[in-house]
């Protein structure tokens, strides 16, 4: 996290003195995209260096689904289920991917390529049932199209 200081040195620009923990979402973000996950000794750091309390990070990684507290595949594929997505099968092609893989959401595949997860809403109702592959959605998702889908996938 050290190499992101310079970087959270110029965001911490834009805010006025007393508000470090307006920078907790987006030096989480930072971090995430460097690192592919927040490790706990990130957590540690941007504690000393906000001084902010832990508690205030933690709730901001328990409460965004977009933060990862652990690595994942290459691949990340997150499937929606929530309402609109679940009326129109997202829970079949979750079952579909998960036999595909060898995994269970929350899983990584034993070679590292894939993991599963599901999200509970991907903001993309109109064209359900939606899934996430490392941040690019596709939308309108049958299991046709998921296999389509991992066969592009190196």
């Amino acid at each position: 996290m050290k190499h992101l200081l310079p970087e959270f040195e110029k965001m911490k620009e834009r805010y006025p003195a007393g508000f470090e923990s307006s920078l907790v979402l987006p030096c989480l973000r930072r971090i995430q995209e460097d690192r592919g996950y927040i490790a706990e000794t990130d957590i540690d750091g941007l504690v000393e260096y906000l001084g902010v309390p832990r508690i205030q990070i933690e709730e901001v990684l328990s409460f965004y689904t977009q933060y990862r507290r652990q690595p994942v595949g290459r691949w990340h594929l997150e499937v929606c289920r929530n309402v609109s997505c679940s009326m129109r099968g997202a829970e079949r092609l979750i079952d579909h991917l998960s036999n595909k893989l060898g995994v269970k959401p929350g899983e990584t595949t034993p070679d590292g390529r894939f993991t599963l997860g599901t999200a509970e809403c991907l903001g993309s109702c109109g064209t359900a049932p939606v899934i996430v592959v490392n941040n690019t959605y596709h939308e309108n998702m049958s299991l046709e199209k998921i296999d389509q889908l991992l066969g592009g996938l190196e």
